[in-house]
């Protein structure tokens, strides 16, 4: 994990207590760093995979003005090839937004879940 991460992570798990009842809010306070790092891994990992999706499209994007600049037959057609790679790689970057956007949603569900029962 990069800096950025592990300072997330670390915000993430400070917590603020009053004092009362230490070794239960310990507990679920271990439960809970757990759920929010498991959470901010899947984020970090996720935004990993996204932006290195963005850099390779970056680069074909670079590729295909040249190839354009160039105005040779050959370099103009290739771009057909690149032009279709950089769809299908947004299409991933929806698909793993998507994908991010569902395990957040589930997680939160299931931490108000807990939550709830814990206040019952």
């Amino acid at each position: 994990m990069n800096d950025a991460s592990n300072l997330l992570i670390s915000a993430a798990n400070h917590r603020f207590s009053d004092g009362e009842d230490a070794a239960a809010e310990d507990e679920e306070e271990d439960e809970d760093d757990l759920c929010d790092v498991e959470a901010w891994e899947t984020l970090t990992k996720s935004f990993g995979e996204v932006q290195s999706v963005l850099d390779r499209n970056r680069r074909l994007i670079q590729l295909v003005n040249d190839n354009h600049r160039s105005k040779l037959p050959d370099n103009l057609a290739k771009n057909v090839a690149l032009i279709c790679e950089i769809n299908d790689n947004m299409a991933r970057v929806v698909r793993q937004y998507s994908g991010l956007s569902a395990t957040l949603s589930a997680a939160v569900v299931r931490r108000r879940r807990e939550g709830d029962r814990i206040l019952k």
